[in-house]
């Protein structure tokens, strides 16, 4: 009786962060819609706000993007965690939660406008890794 206790306890002390991250995301925007000739509104539309906007030349606009691309909702990914936690008595969230906080892949999208805010130039590149923060020096 003592072990099922336990069991409970660890059940349901466990978050199922894994089970959330799963089912939590993004859809990936529509890239198809963004081509030369297009206007601002549909890109925005699709991407969003630019994150950066700069002055061209000749009235051109230079606008940079950010969006990430494999990080959308997944009741099977959500499903499977479940069960894992429940047959490892919470000890998957381990393993689990590690592996749906690397989904996805960001890129950042640069777009140069023209004058009447239509796509002149597009190009896109993956966003560098986040840079490790430094330990911090052991103190004695």
């Amino acid at each position: 009786m003592p072990a099922a206790a336990l069991a409970l306890l660890v059940l349901g002390a466990t978050p199922g962060c894994s089970v959330g991250m799963a089912l939590s995301g993004d859809e990936n925007p529509d890239l198809s819609v963004i081509r030369v000739g297009a206007t601002r509104g549909e890109v925005e539309l699709h991407l969003g706000a630019p994150i950066k906007t700069e002055a061209g030349r000749n009235g051109e606009r230079i606008d940079t993007y950010e969006y990430e691309i494999g990080d959308e909702p997944s009741a099977g990914r959500a499903v499977a965690h479940g069960v894992a936690d429940v047959l490892t008595l919470g000890l998957w969230e381990l393993v689990g939660t590690p592996i749906e906080a690397v989904q996805g892949e960001t890129y950042i999208t640069k777009i140069t406008y023209d004058s009447r805010d239509k796509v002149r130039q597009i190009a896109t590149e993956k966003a560098p890794d986040p840079e490790p923060k430094p330990q911090e020096a052991e103190r004695d």
